[in-house]
């Protein structure tokens, strides 16, 4: 199978259960230790997966981890991220990367500097739904996008996340929290963005929890709840997205895409599965495309709401076989930071009211086939 790359949490929050349960699917990663700044938070993980509880600085000293995975809030990657690569490890975040731009070159040039890598989510962009749209994207089946639009819209995290206050704080709110899945795919399928100018607004000026363990407290809000943003990318297309935790009810599909010949619809790129559609000159009517049999796309988990695909920390499983093999790793730090790019650009043009030019770009990552998806599985 090749060399294996050990790897240690910072951070044992609720997303922490999602990496260490499906880390065992790949090849190449080894989850051995996990920290957080309660000890207690890091023996209850460590407990429950069979990995060594650890402080902070003791992870950073342990010899036998290569990569940190930083699954802190928002408020803290930059720091975190900046101690790991500081620390002589490579560095895999949970998005947003960072809460600016320059937070981003800082840990570019560290790590540039210590000749070390740095990863980003959200990897929902190598699911099999999604590298179905680009191989026929990239195939010329829509022909050139011109414009497309994107929605993710609900009522917010108050009513279902047990301390839903960083949600509303700055370095929250629904861009850069819902954000980075829609931006990220749209990299993926269109390229980099070239500008955007936005309108933001809040509903209220406070949330009161309705979920179980704090209900009926009151927060504030702090940032902005509602953004319509429009978005110019390099190769010329315009994509409206929109992002809103002040709606109850829409009926907005989550991604569509127009092209030159023929439009193209997509799931929610907050999951790796789900239906691809496409209507064009031949196909009046919009119907799904021909399935095809994506490791990325094939439900392993059940919910509420049905059997779901989901194999998060494939991008983290990616960047192991990058760093292994020298080559470009698709959940890249440049990819990150333009991202991240997009996303302050967006509530600054919201603050400014105006159209704002991104200071950085990118490369479109390389497709993931079934070829390379299932190369990054374990047998």
């Amino acid at each position: 199978m090749g060399k294996t790359l050990g790897v240690g949490i910072i951070g044992c929050g609720n997303i922490s259960t999602t990496y260490l349960k499906l880390a065992p699917l790949f090849k190449r990663i080894e989850m051995r230790a996990c920290a957080d700044a309660n000890p207690a938070a890091a023996k209850l993980r460590a407990e429950e997966y069979g990995i060594t509880a650890q402080s902070v600085d003791e992870l950073l000293a342990n010899d036998n981890i290569d990569i940190v995975v930083n699954l802190t809030i928002p408020d803290a990657h930059f720091a975190i991220t900046k101690r790991i690569l500081s620390a002589g490890k490579h560095a895999y975040s949970e998005k947003p990367l960072v809460l600016s731009l320059e937070e981003g070159l800082e840990l570019k040039k560290l790590a540039d500097e210590k000749g070390l890598k740095v990863g980003c989510a959200p990897d929902t962009f190598l699911g099999g739904a999604h590298q179905l749209a680009r191989r026929e994207i990239d195939n010329g089946t829509v022909g050139k996008i011109t414009s497309g639009t994107c929605h993710v819209m609900s009522h917010g995290m108050e009513h279902w996340h047990p301390n839903p206050d960083f949600f509303f704080k700055p370095g929250g709110g629904p861009i850069l929290d819902l954000g980075p899945y829609y931006i990220a795919n749209l990299i993926n399928l269109i390229g980099p963005v070239k500008r955007v100018g936005a309108l933001t607004s809040m509903a209220t000026p406070t949330r009161t929890i309705s979920s179980e363990l704090r209900k009926g407290e009151v927060i504030p809000v702090e940032t902005p709840t509602t953004i319509h943003a429009l978005l110019e990318f390099a190769e010329g297309a315009t994509i409206t997205l929109s992002a809103s935790w002040d709606v109850w009810a829409h009926r907005h599909n989550n991604m569509e895409l127009y092209g030159t010949d023929g439009s193209i619809f997509l799931p929610d790129p907050n999951f790796f599965g789900g239906d691809v559609l496409f209507g064009g000159p031949t196909k009046k009517k919009i119907k799904p495309l021909k399935a095809w049999k994506h490791p990325f796309g094939i439900a392993n988990q059940k919910h509420p709401q049905g059997a779901m695909a989901n194999y998060r920390t494939a991008g983290l499983a990616d960047m192991a076989a990058a760093i292994v093999e020298k080559r470009d790793i698709r959940c890249s730090l440049e990819r990150a930071l333009h991202g991240v790019d997009v996303m302050v650009s967006i509530l600054r043009s919201g603050e400014e009211k105006r159209f704002v030019e991104l200071e950085t770009s990118c490369t479109r990552p390389q497709a993931l086939g079934i070829a390379e998806a299932k190369a990054l599985l374990r047998q």
